[in-house]
Parts: C-alpha cells; sequence; structure tokens
C-alpha cells in the first residue's frame, strides 16, 4: 500500500502508525484525514511540472515587465518563500521588499 509523501519534507518512505501517519526522515506527524483534504487542496505546477508548495523557493524563468512600471525583473531571480493562491496569478511573493503575483508558468522549484 503507498502512503502520501510528507507534507513537510515531502519524502516518501512515511507509514502508517495507528491513527496517524509518520516521515521517519524528519519525524513529521500528521492525520490521515488531512492527507486526503490536502489532496483537494490547491495544486499548483512550475514551468517543469513540479509540484510547488507554499514556502517554497523558486526561480523565474523568463523577464518579466512589471505592470504599470517600467521596470523588469530579470530572468534567474530567486524568490523565497512563496504563498500559493487561487486564481490566474497563483504565487504571491515578495520581490525586493515588494508585493507581487506571479503566474507559475514563469517560475521554476529551486
Amino acid at each position: 500500500m503507498s502512503y502520501p509523501a510528507c507534507p513537510q519534507c515531502t519524502s516518501e518512505f512515511t507509514y502508517h502508525d495507528g491513527l496517524q501517519l509518520v516521515c521517519p526522515e524528519c519525524g513529521h506527524e500528521w492525520q490521515a484525514e488531512d492527507a486526503a483534504a490536502e489532496a483537494e487542496d490547491l495544486l499548483v505546477k512550475d514551468a517543469n511540472g513540479a509540484v510547488l508548495a507554499d514556502g517554497d523557493t523558486v526561480v523565474l524563468v523568463k523577464d518579466l515587465k512589471i505592470k504599470g512600471s517600467s521596470q523588469v525583473i530579470k530572468q534567474g531571480t530567486k524568490v523565497k518563500g512563496i504563498r500559493l493562491q487561487e486564481g490566474d496569478h497563483n504565487i504571491a511573493c515578495k520581490i525586493d521588499g515588494s508585493g507581487m503575483n506571479l503566474k507559475s508558468e514563469f517560475v521554476k522549484k529551486a
């Protein structure tokens, strides 16, 4: 039987222990119902098809113009601590201290 990956460290070596699932690598424990609810949550993939999660670090794969400004965010810019959200621009983040919304198709997981 296959168990879901650890939501904290994404380890595939999880196991069932009584009423909960356990990760042997990081020691995280969670309820099986939580894993089912999380599977129904927002699923966002980057330009390469890797699944993104809140708190991930991503890198821009293309130069992006900032709407309403003449500034450009360069390809290769690293963005730390992203937050996933609903909508067309499904990544909320801060770049150089300014809040921005990005499309997941323009980033790759770092």
